[in-house]
């Protein structure tokens, strides 16, 4: 059984920033638990805004916007072997959100080196399996060393609605598809590799991996690989590897494909 940690290509430390739609939050705080595991500490946070995370997504919350104040928290945590922290600038009155770090602050504090890993939430879906972002995002640290741009199996077959499709009139402009048209698995191969797809405002010396998310809906794992093998052909695609997985059962990674760039 392949770890996700493994899968994604996690090796030394950095900043990781996750992108698209289908499932961003939840692979997340499964990367952080496996880091953590390790005896790893590992921050989770967003430059947009998130739910504030269940207890046993992250129990250490911190909520500031000081770089000073998020280092001195987290290292208490740390002195009492919690390893896994999140962090928010401020919670949205009246709602359960959190309001994320700016990119800045997330590039300050990867130099701190407190933290081994520091995971990013960098863009929002609205709860859709796809999107396509808009021209404010994805919002990604410039510090970040790999980039993660998922993609919900379950939105293929479908019709191209907003109850699939995040951000439709920009998911349109690159496939092509009208409202109500059934999305392909080309279609997804589109917004994955186009320049104003997910991987938008990546940083040109980040890696980028793909998960293909929800491979346990019904002929979720077929479609995943119809998609692999389309980007596959891209010879020319900055990817390095493309993961089908399924972050609602065990095990997380199914398989995945190395580019042969």
């Amino acid at each position: 059984m392949t770890s996700l940690r493994k899968a994604l290509m996690l090796e030394g430390q950095g900043v990781v920033s996750l992108v698209g739609a289908g499932g961003k939050t939840s692979l997340m705080f499964k990367i952080a638990h496996e880091i953590a595991e390790t005896g790893e500490p590992v921050l989770t946070t967003t430059t947009t805004k998130i739910y504030a995370p269940e207890p046993e997504q992250s129990s250490c919350l911190i909520v500031s916007d000081s770089v000073e104040t998020i280092v001195s928290q987290a290292s208490d945590f740390h002195k009492n072997k919690k390893l896994h922290v999140t962090a928010a600038t401020s919670q949205l009155p009246g709602e359960n959100k959190l309001i994320g770090l700016t990119p800045e602050t997330i590039d300050v504090l990867s130099e701190k080196n407190i933290f081994r890993w520091i995971l990013v939430e960098a863009d929002g879906a609205a709860g859709r399996p796809l999107k396509v972002p808009a021209e404010h995002e994805p919002v990604i640290p410039e510090s970040t060393k790999l980039v993660i741009g998922l993609a919900g199996l379950s939105g293929v077959g479908k019709p191209m609605t907003d109850e699939w499709v995040h951000r439709m009139e920009r998911f349109s402009l690159i496939t092509g598809l009208s409202t109500g048209h059934e999305i392909a698995a080309a279609d997804v191969c589109n917004v994955i590799i186009h320049d104003k797809g997910i991987f938008k405002g990546a940083p040109g010396d980040a890696a980028r991996l793909v998960f293909l998310n929800q491979a346990d809906v019904t002929g979720g794992f077929e479609t995943g690989k119809q998609i692999a093998n389309l980007l596959v052909q891209q010879k020319k695609t900055e990817l390095r590897r493309i993961i089908i997985g399924q972050l609602e059962k065990e095990p997380p990674v199914l398989e995945y494909y190395d580019m042969g760039n």
